[in-house]
């Protein structure tokens, strides 16, 4: 790809409308597995200034702002901004900006040391490179401030995995299994896929291990300190859902904390 970073940002500006129609009030994975796990993580609260990454069409901002926390919201699709601002009450104390992730200079212009922590809500597999967000971030924060993200599972989702259903002979009666065949995982790959069938175009996505992830966190002083790998608890009558894979782990989110000002020198994604 010529322009990795571009095609990305075009997808999403024509999936933006179709998506937000489609679950802009919230859809199982949000609801029961995105959500939840990111609340407990980030355990927003009166007061407290938080950015939400990639927001998209401000669900989670309007969740931390019902908390009561004061939420700066970016994102570098207009469309979803858009639908953003029209779904958010004039008076909550929410602020949407237009502002690309991938570039450390714009990432500044939020200010130093302004927030007290931060959440990307299924954003990082959408960026292009994610070691501008990672490098700027310190500065961003308070000392000690967090950042909570949430990711399609790395080992469990990609273009090198494949769900399987099975019939399997238990006690003398047949038995229908969903599961997953897993053929690649280390090495970085950026492919298109839906992230909901149906979608007007394949989304770009960026598989990252979680060595490569973690790394360029460790590496401008971010510690892991929370983690949580939610997963399903009903089954769905389509057999080929995670619904059906009650001990595989679709999403997995975790909490970051910064102990380091600023971060330069390192191999790039």
């Amino acid at each position: 790809m010529e322009d990795p970073a571009g095609e990305a940002h075009s997808s999403w500006e024509r999936n933006a409308p179709w998506w937000d129609d489609r679950i802009g009030d919230g859809n199982a994975f949000q609801c029961q597995l995105i959500e939840p796990a990111t609340l407990r993580l980030a355990a927003p609260g009166p007061g407290m200034r938080i950015l939400d990454i990639a927001c998209g069409a401000g669900r989670m901002a309007r969740l931390m702002a019902a908390e009561g926390a004061q939420v700066t919201g970016i994102d570098f699709c207009e469309g979803f901004l858009d639908r953003a601002r029209r779904r958010t009450a004039p008076e909550a104390p929410i602020d949407f900006r237009l502002l690309d992730v991938t570039d450390r200079g714009q990432l500044a212009t939020l200010g130093a040391g302004r927030f007290q922590g931060a959440v990307a809500t299924m954003a990082l597999m959408d960026l292009a490179r994610i070691d501008p967000l990672f490098e700027e971030l310190p500065g961003l924060l308070e000392p000690g401030g967090f950042l909570v993200f949430s990711i399609l599972h790395p080992c469990f989702s990609g273009s090198g995995t494949e769900m399987f259903v099975e019939e399997r002979l238990v006690d003398g009666r047949s038995q229908r299994a969903a599961g997953l065949k897993v053929t690649h995982y280390r090495n970085a790959t950026a492919f298109r896929a839906e992230g909901i069938r149906g979608q007007p175009e394949p989304g770009l996505h960026f598989h990252r291990s979680l060595e490569t992830l973690l790394s360029t966190a460790f590496r401008c002083g971010f510690i892991l300190d929370g983690l949580e790998e939610p997963g399903f608890r009903t089954a769905s009558d389509r057999f080929l859902e995670w619904e059906n894979m009650p001990d595989l782990a679709p999403v997995l989110v975790c909490r970051l904390k910064s102990h380091r000002p600023a971060c330069t020198g390192f191999p790039r994604d």
